[in-house]
């Protein structure tokens, strides 16, 4: 599915003590494994009942309620090639795919995992650490 122009990003602090009145049925158990807090959503579609969101490569039906929209925009998003600004000595520099997009409320700052070549990087990076390729 295309994005939405303009893109509206935020966050869905579901977890499974809220219940599942929140997530759709088709979507409950990927959901919980997916482990929504703190990531960043893009949110692709709205109904009367369920809006869409997407994480990545998935898509999950949930409930309106808990979608709080974030006003600033993450300087990268799913997809995007990145490459690291300043690796450690005598190491290239990471390049790859933006695949986990995470937003920390209390430090305003968006934090981000790249996959490269077809593998997760297990450090997380923080936005000046990146630069678009």
């Amino acid at each position: 599915m295309p994005r939405p122009k303009p893109v509206v990003y935020g966050l869905y602090s579901w977890t499974p003590e809220y219940g599942l009145r929140y997530v759709h049925p088709a979507n409950r158990r990927t959901f919980e494994w997916l482990e929504p807090l703190g990531k960043v959503f893009e949110k692709i579609d709205e109904t009367d009942d369920w809006i869409s969101l997407r994480y990545d490569e998935q898509q999950f039906k949930v409930s309106s309620e808990l979608f709080k929209e974030l006003y600033v925009k993450p300087p990268f998003s799913f997809g995007d090639l990145v490459q690291e600004t300043d690796p450690a000595d005598d190491q290239p520099a990471h390049e790859g795919l933006i695949s986990d997009v995470y937003y920390d409320e209390a430090t305003d700052a968006f934090r981000f995992q790249l996959v490269e070549k077809k593998r997760k990087i297990k450090r997380v990076f923080e936005a000046n650490e990146l630069e678009l390729v």
